[in-house]
């Protein structure tokens, strides 16, 4: 490979987000990097990256009539913040009736390399396409270049393009690197062919000696994404066993549990999290109050997370935990803590309703002046139906 600098680090790739609770994933699949001179490059041997490879190496080196040209561009590109240099030598090169197709395809490579540092994907791909194109390198640096472009067309959402240049390098290479097999598989996934991209991302686990653990959510999540629940919870409990320190390993787990409407379970993972003091956002408390208040004869559970909640200062105190706290409170037969918290939740709602019920509460108890107030208070929001509001008025 071409002589970088760290301000060029090549792509890497990124996990989206999953199931719409948080459950997320980050794999990361870089290419590999030789920093080593192209002088020395030629003293050592060099490791053959592609053993099977079809594709029958060019033999054609640098010319001598381009040597000064190519030593030119080697040494802007080696300077930080150069990258517009770095492109218009990488132009002049390309465009000369004196290079051949080795010249051309260095100046691409760099030329793509440098547009890449510039955040300019549409150019870099543009480069990286006539690397392709001029087919002068060796089988190292064209196939590693057909990879990072495969990488800039899925990063941009171009899946289809993307799924294209793997297939074709996969067919020339005969690659079995489980690296590269994690990049097609994570196409799949963003094309939204979760089953397809089942058996590529398998083969790369079993492939990888240590898989790493963005792989492993990738594998998760398409499971869970294309219907198979039972794979996607084997899997999610045998990350979050391996990595029991690991909240984001443990918030997945519970995502794939309520997916596959395993709620007690889920419940149970977040509780565990809770008791550690790892819960620390507003999401998540409300997550997990929610899960209690969906579940029967867990109101208890419903009013101490939402209680710890407000008292730490993590979840926020608007209608919706107000209103959970007060139907909580009323179902466990706290009717005074459940007539603070409606009177709380009240004033924050959309329409009459929640005044409403205050009111009726109020009336049970005897508590006929304050009823009257709230039936009133109903009616100044708004009621699809009066009538009960009305009564409560109408009271002696």
């Amino acid at each position: 490979m071409l002589h970088r600098k760290s301000k060029h680090a090549l792509l890497s790739l990124a996990i989206i987000g999953l199931l719409g609770a948080g459950v997320a994933a980050d794999a990361v699949a870089q290419m590999n990097r030789d920093d080593s001179s192209m002088r020395r490059q030629k003293k050592e041997k060099v490791e053959i990256k592609y053993p099977e490879a079809t594709r029958q190496e060019p033999k054609e080196k640098a010319s001598a009539k381009m040597q000064n040209q190519l030593n030119k561009l080697f040494k802007a590109y080696d300077k930080e913040n150069n990258e517009d240099e770095t492109m218009t030598l990488a132009n002049e090169i390309i465009a000369s009736d004196k290079a051949n197709a080795y010249d051309k395809s260095v100046a691409a490579q760099i030329g793509s390399q440098a547009a890449y540092g510039k955040d300019d994907s549409k150019l870099a791909k543009e480069y990286a396409n006539k690397v392709l194109e001029f087919n002068g390198l060796d089988n190292n640096n064209h196939y590693q270049t057909m990879f990072f472009l495969a990488q800039l067309q899925m990063q941009d959402d171009q899946y289809t393009e993307a799924l294209a240049t793997m297939d074709k390098f996969f067919a020339e290479t005969k690659s079995q690197k489980p690296e590269e097999l994690i990049v097609k598989g994570n196409v799949l996934y963003r094309a939204e062919r979760y089953a397809d991209a089942i058996p590529f991302l398998k083969q790369a686990i079993e492939a990888s000696p240590e898989p790493k653990n963005e792989w492993m959510q990738l594998l998760m999540a398409s499971y869970a994404e294309a219907g198979q629940n039972d794979a996607a919870v084997k899997l999610a409990e045998q990350i979050a066993t391996k990595n029991p320190a690991d909240k984001k390993a443990q918030m997945n787990l519970a995502s794939v549990y309520l997916q596959a409407d395993k709620t007690d379970q889920a419940a149970g993972v977040l509780e565990k999290l809770r008791a550690s003091g790892q819960l620390t956002d507003d999401r998540e408390y409300r997550q997990l109050y929610s899960m209690y208040a969906n579940m029967d004869g867990r109101e208890k559970d419903v009013i101490s997370v939402i209680n710890e909640g407000l008292q730490k200062g993590i979840l926020k105190d608007d209608y919706q935990a107000q209103l959970a706290l007060a139907q909580s409170y009323y179902y466990s037969e706290q009717i005074p803590q459940a007539i603070e918290a409606w009177k709380k939740a009240a004033p924050q709602s959309p329409n009459g309703e929640t005044y409403l019920n205050l009111a009726r509460v109020l009336w049970q108890e005897d508590r006929i002046p304050e009823a009257k107030q709230a039936a009133k208070s109903a009616l100044d929001k708004g009621l699809k139906k009066p009538e009960d509001a009305k009564k409560i008025l109408a009271l002696p």
